[in-house]
């Protein structure tokens, strides 16, 4: 038992703090979710996450355990004691990390004495009945009062450390490096929160970093208060970390302090691993894209399926961050360059992305009914058929073959031509899918428009911009997210502003190609770690070194090279690019975590 209580002394009591612990927003909910096995494969029960609990699924991810010798529970019970709910028990994922979580409403009553020390103590001032804020704070303020009980239950020479995320989660650095806490504090900025803002108003945002005055933007764009906790946590941690080089610039000049080790994030790639099926589940969901393209584009014209790829880009409706325009001035270019060739091929290209719409259109669906109504009408009669020829067949001494249509019943051929009568139209098939709300403003239909992009029989590319992520429940695909990836050929990710960027490592990880660039860190990452990478699968656009022109006729010839590539070729692609994905495998990456904990362990206090 000693040497037990030896070692856990041996190794520090780790804890992380994010806003997205049992709580999905975005993509640091995924970082922390992912590598928590890795984690706990290190630091055992001495790793704990601390998270809100206010979504409304929460219980789907949290279980409660009782657990009275644990110091994160003794720490939960102590602050029960003062009148505070704390959630105690293991989050549902793999390696069952242990998780606190915490009712920002618990705080509502101090909330605006909290207010005021936070300006007292941190010139931060915080707006009035702004509910986001006010959760937040309430959160880093139940956070402090937590981590702080833990240390009076934690043994003196056990060394803590805290790790938190995102301003949302490290509201409280400033108050613990103040009051003098003895828990080394790490922070991780994902993106800053002014560059995200300063990226998609600014075409010219890289080459004027070190000019932006901070205070003077971040007012401009409403978001002082966050851009000061970020500050504030950024310069009051132990040690500060980013999840790329080129967030690591960024950082330097709107938070003025050059992060202390870099982080790249990873993946856990027994989550896409199918063994050697990369072929026979890309064919599987290829065959429900095609139920979706037959009911969206075959009403007015058709096109050989067996000559068509699927090419998709994802992500947060930001038009410039994550490439979209680039994306599409390629799209108009290789459209171009097709129909002047007479090309075969046809590429499809779908925008998957969130933006504010009423509903699935009255058309899309209406077409998507019709084509199932065809489509029983036709396993009728191919039973009909069927039945009848075999019978025929038997009986029939000499030997050939019955005509077929004579099979058919007189309604079921009639109903199927009217059927196919009232469903088939001249006019061209809509891009969206969706009724968006304040479509006249929306950015994509208007390029489409202005570029004449518009779906035409002629058109050698198409486009499908779906407002909306997939889902099973999604009545035109019924699959998963994951499952449309494995059936597509390429994904499109070239963002001008990504700090990271999981959107192309989730692509190549289910067999796909993927198309990132030097702008984003993952991007960048795969510059500087992955020779040959273009052979792997995996493409990057410098848009760091040259104009959107120059990128758009650089991504432009890409796709035409990739149609033009043989279909053994572009197998052997999805099997190269799945075993390039091994190198973001957390088990590989979970190091750069591992020595930033140990530099703050080794931190001596100021």
């Amino acid at each position: 038992m000693a040497k037990k209580e030896e070692s856990n002394i041996q190794t520090p009591y780790l804890t992380e703090v994010a806003w997205e612990v049992c709580n999905q927003v975005g993509g640091i909910y995924t970082v922390i979710r992912t590598k928590a096995a890795s984690i706990v494969e290190k630091y055992g029960d001495n790793y704990c996450v601390i998270g809100p609990y206010i979504h409304r699924d929460v219980k789907g991810e949290f279980e409660p355990i009782e657990d009275p010798d644990c110091v994160y529970a003794k720490a939960a019970e102590k602050m029960r004691k003062t009148g505070v709910n704390v959630h105690y028990g293991r989050w549902l994922v793999a390696g069952r990390p242990k998780v606190i979580l915490l009712e920002p409403a618990n705080a509502n009553e101090k909330l605006e004495q909290i207010k005021y020390f936070i300006w007292e103590n941190h010139y931060i001032a915080t707006p009035e009945e702004d509910e986001m804020i006010d959760n937040v704070i309430a959160f880093g303020y139940l956070v402090k009062q937590y981590l702080q009980t833990l240390e009076t239950v934690a043994p003196k020479k056990q060394k803590l450390i805290s790790h938190f995320h995102e301003w949302m989660g490290g509201t409280s650095i400033p108050d613990l490096r103040g009051e003098g806490s003895r828990i080394k504090l790490v922070f991780t900025t994902h993106a800053t929160i002014l560059g995200r803002y300063l990226a998609m108003n600014n075409p010219t945002f890289y080459n004027h970093l070190p000019f932006f005055d901070w205070e003077k933007e971040a007012q401009h764009f409403g978001i002082e208060t966050q851009a000061r906790f970020e500050r504030a946590a950024a310069q009051s941690a132990d040690i500060f970390t980013t999840v790329s080089d080129v967030t690591a610039t960024e950082c330097e000049y709107l938070l003025g302090r050059k992060p202390d080790i870099v982080l790249p994030n990873g993946i856990n790639i027994k989550k896409f691993d199918v063994q050697h099926e990369v072929q026979v589940i890309h064919q599987e969901y290829k065959e429900e894209i095609h139920q979706f393209i037959m009911g969206h584009f075959f009403q007015s014209y058709s096109f050989n399926l067996d000559k068509t790829l699927y090419f998709f880009t994802s992500g947060r409706y930001e038009y410039v961050n994550k490439g979209f325009d680039l994306t599409l001035k390629a799209l108009t270019r290789l459209n171009e360059r097709m129909k002047k060739a007479n090309s075969e091929m046809t590429v499809v290209v779908f925008f998957i992305t969130n933006k504010e719409c009423h509903s699935i259109n009255a058309e899309t669906l209406q077409s998507r009914g019709v084509m199932e109504e065809i489509r029983q009408t036709c396993d009728v009669i191919i039973r009909q058929v069927r039945d009848q020829l075999f019978y025929t067949t038997a009986a029939n001494a000499q030997y050939h073959l019955p005509m077929l249509n004579d099979m058919v019943d007189d309604y079921w051929k009639l109903r199927l031509r009217r059927t196919v009568q009232s469903w088939k139209t001249e006019e061209t098939p809509r891009a969206v899918t969706h009724d968006l709300v304040n479509a006249e403003n929306d950015d994509i239909l208007n390029y489409l428009a202005d570029s004449n992009l518009l779906n035409r029989p002629e058109d050698r590319v198409k486009v499908v911009y779906h407002p909306q992520f997939i889902s099973p429940t999604n009545p035109l695909f019924g699959i998963e997210y994951s499952q449309f990836i494995r059936g597509c050929h390429l994904g499109i990710f070239p963002s001008y502003y990504e700090p990271w960027g999981y959107t192309p490592m989730e692509c190549i990880a289910s067999g796909v190609p993927a198309i990132t660039s030097d702008l984003s860190g993952f991007g960048d990452f795969v510059l500087r770690t992955i020779p040959n990478h273009e052979s792997s699968g995996v493409y990057v656009v410098r848009r760091s070194i040259q104009t959107d022109v120059v990128s758009a006729e650089q991504l432009s010839d890409f796709f035409l090279s990739f149609i033009h590539s043989s279909r053994r070729n572009r197998i052997t692609m999805r099997n190269e690019v799945e075993r390039c994905a091994e190198n973001f495998d957390w088990k590989y990456l979970i190091t750069h975590y591992l020595k930033a904990y140990q530099m703050a362990g080794e931190k001596v206090a100021p």
